[in-house]
């Protein structure tokens, strides 16, 4: 079952790689062969860069509790911030490339109809803000400013979690 409305209406932007290809390309009203490969690596990216956001608060908690003496606990767990900070941002980038490809390239979301893209770009716009919010609270922590207490970064780590959560369910039901 095709999960796009415009999925049936290829773009008429599209070029040569997203035109069809024959019938074997036309899998599910339109959707092209190419068309699911960036589909699956998509989603694929934007699994690996949540669990990236998921787990980089984790890591401030456990600095939030560095006891003051515990140098080295301290800059291990800021080696591992900021490996996975980097890490994280490398996945980012395709993901929202990717996912750019499907909108313009492909015409995803384009049209009446679908007030659920408008809504889930806003959600994407504010996993980037947070992103760049984990980036400045390592950024804080690796310069000593005063941070903030373990329970707020308990809390700051469930906000991936409603942002994912959001996502998934424009694209699947598609509400509006």
């Amino acid at each position: 079952m095709c999960d796009s409305k415009k999925a049936s209406h290829p773009s008429p932007r599209a070029g040569v790689f997203f035109a069809r290809i024959g019938p074997a390309a036309a899998i599910c009203g339109g959707y092209t062969f190419p068309m699911l490969w960036i589909k699956s690596f998509h989603i694929v990216f934007v699994a690996s860069w949540f669990a990236g956001l998921f787990y980089l608060p984790r890591i401030f908690v456990n600095l939030a509790m560095v006891p003051p003496g515990s140098l080295a606990e301290r800059e291990r767990l800021l080696l591992m911030a900021r490996k996975l900070l980097r890490f994280t941002t490398l996945l980012a980038v395709p993901a929202v490339g990717l996912g750019l490809w499907l909108w313009i390239g492909y015409g995803i979301g384009w049209g009446p109809g679908n007030g659920w893209m408008h809504a889930k770009l806003a959600v994407v716009v504010l996993v980037l803000i947070y992103h760049h919010a984990c980036a400045r609270q390592l950024r804080r922590f690796e310069a000593h400013a005063p941070t903030r207490g373990h329970v707020w970064y308990r809390w700051f780590n469930e906000a991936p979690v409603l942002m994912l959560l959001a996502a998934v369910v424009l694209v699947v039901v598609k509400p509006f």
